[in-house]
C-alpha cells in the first residue's frame, strides 16, 4: 500500500522534479500540495506567481490544493502559526510526510525539520544533496520547462527575468551561480513536464522591481494564446 504524502509545492522547478522522483518511485500517493499564498496580492509567495495560475497547475497535475494564506508583511511568528495550523490539519487527515525540493541549503532543511519536530509529519527531502549539474540535466531530460519568475539582481543578470530554462539559458548563465538558483538566484515557474497532463499556457506581462534588488514579471494566464 502506498503511503499518502503532501508535497510542499512552490510552483517552481525543484519540487516539480523531486515530485516527479516521488511518482516514479511507486512507494508514494500524492495527497495534495501545500502553497503559501500572499492574501495582499493573492500570489504565491516569493514566486509571485498569480493565484489562478497556481490552480492551473494543480488541475494539470490532478492533485488537490492546500493553500496557506499570509499577509504581505508576514512576520515569522505569524507564518509559524499559519503553517502549524495547516501541518495540524495535515495530520488529522491521517497523512504522516511531507515532501521538500530543497537541494543544499543546509540552515533551510534543518528549519523545516525543527517546525515538524514532535507534530506526526515527517519531512521528505528527494533531491537532497545531489549535485545541481545533475539535477538540471535530469530537468532537462525529464521534459520539464519552467520560466524564471524573479531575478535577484545582487546575484544574476536582470536580463534572465521571463525567460524560459532551455539550451540559451544554459549557454548564458554565469559559472560562478548556483544553476539551480538554490541560493536565491532566481525562482520559477513551471509549465509543462512529465507530470502535467497538459502545458498551462500563458503570457509575459509587465516587469517591476521590488526593494530595488528583485526583479519580477507577471505571468499571465494564456488561455487565448500559448507559450
Amino acid at each position: 500500500m502506498k503511503e499518502r504524502i503532501v508535497v510542499s509545492f512552490s510552483g517552481g522547478k525543484d519540487c516539480a522534479l523531486a515530485m516527479n522522483r516521488l511518482m516514479k518511485g511507486g512507494k508514494w500517493e500524492i495527497d495534495s500540495l501545500l502553497t503559501t499564498v500572499t492574501d495582499d496580492y493573492n500570489r504565491t509567495s516569493m514566486h509571485g506567481v498569480r493565484e489562478e495560475l497556481l490552480e492551473k497547475q494543480a488541475d494539470s497535475l490532478g492533485v488537490k490544493l492546500r493553500k496557506v494564506r499570509i499577509p504581505s508583511l508576514c512576520s515569522n511568528e505569524v507564518y509559524q502559526e499559519k503553517m502549524a495550523e495547516a501541518v495540524s490539519k495535515i495530520v488529522s487527515d491521517g497523512i504522516r510526510y511531507i515532501m521538500f525540493g530543497d537541494i543544499h541549503l543546509r540552515d533551510v532543511k534543518e528549519y523545516r525539520e525543527k517546525m515538524l519536530e514532535g507534530t506526526g509529519l515527517e519531512p521528505i527531502f528527494p533531491i537532497w544533496g545531489e549535485k545541481p549539474e545533475k539535477l538540471i540535466k535530469e530537468y532537462f531530460a525529464e521534459g520539464f520547462h519552467t520560466r524564471l519568475t524573479c531575478v535577484d539582481s545582487e546575484q544574476l543578470n536582470p536580463k534572465f527575468v521571463g525567460c524560459e530554462i532551455d539550451d540559451k539559458f544554459l549557454e548564458d548563465y554565469p559559472g560562478n551561480a548556483d544553476i539551480c538558483g538554490e541560493n536565491g538566484e532566481y525562482h520559477t515557474f513551471v509549465f509543462d513536464g512529465p507530470i502535467f497532463s497538459y502545458p498551462i499556457k500563458h503570457t509575459i506581462g509587465e516587469k517591476r522591481i521590488a526593494n530595488e534588488r528583485f526583479y519580477y514579471v507577471d505571468i499571465v494566464n494564456g488561455e487565448n494564446g500559448t507559450l
